[in-house]
């Protein structure tokens, strides 16, 4: 029995989350897990918009003090996760116009604000100095909040700009751990391409009855599909296409540098459900990513990646000319060559020909909150959605915030590109592929947002973690070698 229990927590620590035998760690994540599932099912589900939050954060905080391997893990996996929770719940008991349960994430991660604090007054001598103007950026936009919008929206925007801000600092700080949180990472995208492309096959195909009430109650079915078998945009455990395609893209790009049994699978179904979105800025970002990674690394590993792409092919080609999956991939590819005429494209145009003028002349913005307006009829809070990020800081953050926001994300880019790590490190390569793939995609999405906003800003801070790692590795070596020539009799 104990040798059972041993290679089973084996398991679970050499596949979802890096190796750090906690058991402690391990029975707060599965406490959390069966506490809501019996929450679910006993009759309790209307608490769990209460309970689930304050559960997410309690063991957050219990791992990020006592496990922080284990607490990088739990974090994206509850992003992943918690809009299908939410759906579940919506569905059993009806609908929340408030979203509660979708607070959990940004709870969860804002846990490293302590990271942030205690960190932050000597970042900007330590390479730390594009997170602080980025913060800087965001309090800026939170306290112009305060003064025009309502107090809650403003909570809800500061937690939405300032969480992958926060989290990517953490990481950054975090350099000396930088092969366990890489492993981690890998682990955790190669699961989370598997199992949300399963359920976003699944859910193309049989259009589960909780996913359906989603989609009719949020209004989602104007831009994703019909509520029924093979008609619906898929989003999987997710909230939204958008948001799914962004982690799909990361992940399936992530997973040129990993390794096992699992990628291939999981690159089938990942795929499959990548196209299945019908995101195409996504996919344009995913070939752009591919187009980095190939041009950034060594002859070796570039026959390495050839050979990966050659074989995937051969396995998603197949499965993509099935009639009902075809046909939605094919009119999706098509519109690319009639853009004019594609309802979309032309909806983004005319956004930005009527508000770009205007963002650009908004000195101080309307402050965090501005998006999140209260229905005079309905009495329901309402996202008034922009579709462009560029568009998005400018009406925010006005100039005044947006220049040090945007001049913090630029510096990292910079910097980031100039690092040589990549040539030798695939993942460098990969995280700097993924991050500048979103960021092209600003100029269609809000991408540094949510848990767009933390793989952008996240894959930024990991690939600065590997600057900074290798940095200290040739240091260690240079006194070594030292150390070793004193140690050697001169001869005479």
């Amino acid at each position: 029995m104990i040798s059972k229990q041993v290679h089973f927590n084996s398991f679970l620590e050499s596949h979802f989350f890096p190796q750090e035998r906690s058991l402690q760690g391990w029975l707060a994540i599965l406490g959390f897990i069966l506490l809501n599932i019996v929450c679910y099912f006993a009759g309790a589900t209307a608490l769990l918009r209460f309970i689930y939050p304050a559960t997410a954060l309690a063991v957050a905080v219990f791992l990020y003090l006592r496990h922080p391997i284990l607490y990088m893990g739990f974090t994206w996996w509850i992003w992943f996760l918690t809009p299908l929770a939410t759906r579940l719940v919506d569905y059993r008991i009806g609908w929340d116009p408030t979203r509660q349960m979708l607070i959990a994430p940004y709870l969860v991660v804002f846990v490293t604000i302590a990271t942030f604090l205690r960190h932050s007054p000597r970042a900007s001598t330590q390479g730390g100095l594009p997170f602080l103007l980025a913060f800087m950026g965001v309090f800026y936009g939170f306290l112009v909040g305060l003064i025009y919008n309502a107090p809650l929206p403003v909570g809800r925007g500061f937690l939405d700009w300032l969480s992958p801000i926060i989290f990517a600092f953490h990481l950054f700080v975090n350099w000396r751990d930088y092969p366990s949180y890489r492993q981690n990472l890998q682990r955790i995208f190669l699961w989370a391409v598997l199992i949300l492309g399963i359920y976003g096959v699944y859910q193309f195909v049989v259009a589960p009855e909780w996913d359906r009430y989603w989609l009719i109650e949020s209004k989602m079915f104007t831009s994703s599909g019909d509520p029924k078998p093979f008609g619906m945009r898929v989003w999987s455990t997710l909230h939204s296409p958008g948001p799914f395609a962004y982690v799909m893209q990361a992940g399936l790009l992530l997973s040129f540098t990993s390794s096992g049994a699992l990628i291939f699978p999981a690159s089938a179904v990942g795929y499959i459900s990548f196209l299945l979105a019908q995101v195409r800025t996504s996919w344009l970002g995913w070939l752009l990513g591919i187009v980095m990674i190939f041009g950034s690394v060594k002859a070796r590993i570039q026959m390495r990646l050839i050979a990966i792409i050659l074989i995937m092919l051969m396995c998603v080609v197949p499965l993509t000319n099935i009639e009902p999956i075809s046909d939605v991939v094919t009119e999706r590819l098509e519109s690319f060559s009639n853009l004019e005429k594609d309802t979309s494209f032309r909806e983004r145009s005319e956004s930005y020909d009527r508000n770009l003028s205007l963002a650009l002349s908004n000195i101080f913005g309307s402050g965090l909150g501005n998006i999140w307006k209260v229905n005079e009829k309905t009495g329901q809070i309402e996202v008034v959605v922009l579709d462009s990020g560029i568009l998005d800081m400018f009406f925010t953050l006005g100039w005044l915030g947006a220049i040090p926001y945007l001049g913090g994300l630029i510096l990292i880019l910079l910097t980031v590109f100039k690092y040589t790590e990549a040539s030798f490190d695939s993942f460098v390569s990969a995280a700097r592929a993924i991050s500048l793939s979103l960021c092209v995609q600003l100029v269609g999405n809000s991408a540094m947002l949510s848990v767009a906003g933390m793989i952008l800003w996240g894959f930024l801070a990991m690939s600065m973690a590997a600057h900074k790692y290798y940095q200290q590795q040739r240091v260690n070596t240079f006194v070594e070698e030292v150390m070793n020539n004193r140690e050697t009799p001169t001869k005479i």
